[in-house]
């Protein structure tokens, strides 16, 4: 079948489904059209990331992927990753660190005979960060020539990547990650949002950065609007469970009166914390130093769950990061994975009892 050939059925399905949801709402007032995300499911979903060609497609990442499953997790997010030099250098290229057509191919079709749907989410780093100085938010231009030149090369990539979506079946694809300054520039993405419509029937999102979400100009072309959300919580010194609680309260309340002025449904296309003392003041930082703290991870998760979970205007949740190595983490490890940690157990309890 042909790529227009699918696109025209996916139409289809989608048109049928909103004509059900319509006439749902007419005959039974207990489905309400409005909000449109009450009818869609949660995804329980978890983010999976490697650094190496061939990684996605080892004996370790077929059996890190069943374990995935018996958690409740119906959603994957696969990331492969590209590069560019420094945060103005124009051109972006893959490395030996960069996932392989082929292992993606493998990593997805495990996947779905898992019966997991997958969204793929490319990322985009800096291989000179200058210290830590720049990162991938960092990334642009003073001339308008440099900006079309990297557009160019950014939409090489993306749309290479939406093909094998399309190829693939992917329920859900992501356009971008974190490149705030780059997201000012908006007719470009507007550009690309119709080119990646043309290839690929899916579903669409754009994964903004906690801090940049409502400067987003383009969520109207979008399906979902996405949010890395890592959201400072406390600076308290070991915070109590209903200080990580408190924290989050003030984020809803944020996010639910965006929400209002876009009933955009919205996916937390990455949310994580570290194992360490840090976790909930600045959950975005990667572990240096210190001893691990499996309890503070485990309490910012569950202040997630018992405060945002169930909020209506919640699509979906990817937990920053799963590894293809089954034996990954435990209590000891300070870096973001729950595996093998009381985090883990916190995530099993809510994805396998979650009425959504």
């Amino acid at each position: 079948m042909d790529i227009h050939n699918k696109l025209t059925g996916r139409k289809i399905i989608a048109f049928c489904s909103t004509l059900f949801l319509i006439l749902s709402s007419i005959t039974n007032p207990a489905y309400s059209f409005y909000p449109a995300i009450n009818f869609l499911p949660m995804q329980k979903g978890m983010c999976y990331a490697v650094w190496e060609k061939n990684q996605f497609a080892s004996h370790y990442s077929d059996e890190s992927l069943k374990k995935l499953t018996s958690l409740g997790v119906e959603y994957v997010s696969i990331c492969p990753t590209h590069y560019q030099e420094k945060h103005n250098s124009k051109k972006i290229y893959k490395t030996e660190r960069t996932s392989s057509k082929k292992s993606l191919i493998h990593v997805i079709t495990t996947a779905r005979a898992l019966d997991l749907k997958i969204m793929l989410k490319p990322h985009l780093d800096l291989i000179d960060k200058f210290d830590g100085t720049y990162w991938r938010a960092d990334i642009g231009f003073r001339c308008e020539e440099d900006w079309k030149e990297w557009f160019r090369s950014y939409k090489k990539m993306i749309l290479d990547y939406a093909a094998l979506s399309e190829r693939m079946n992917v329920e859900i694809f992501c356009i971008g990650t974190e490149l705030s300054f780059a997201s000012t520039k908006s007719s470009y993405w507007e550009e690309l949002i119709d080119e990646i419509r043309n290839i690929y029937g899916g579903k669409l999102v754009y994964a903004s950065n906690w801090d940049n979400y409502k400067n987003i100009t383009f969520w109207d072309k979008l399906d979902y609007a996405g949010i890395d959300a890592y959201f400072p919580l406390t600076h308290k010194t070991n915070p109590s469970l209903e200080d990580l609680k408190n924290g989050w309260r003030g984020w809803k309340q944020e996010i639910k009166t965006w929400h209002a002025k876009t009933n955009k449904p919205i996916l937390f296309t990455e949310i994580g914390y570290p194992s360490t003392s840090h976790a909930a003041s600045a959950p975005w930082q990667n572990p240096t130093g210190g001893n691990a703290d499996p309890k503070i991870q485990a309490n910012c998760y569950k202040a997630f769950f018992e405060t945002v979970w169930n909020e209506k205007w919640l699509a979906g949740v990817y937990w920053w990061k799963w590894d293809t190595n089954t034996r990954a983490g435990g209590e000891n490890n300070r870096h973001f994975t729950p595996q093998n940690k009381s985090a883990q157990n916190v995530i099993e309890e809510h994805y396998k009892t979650s009425e959504r």
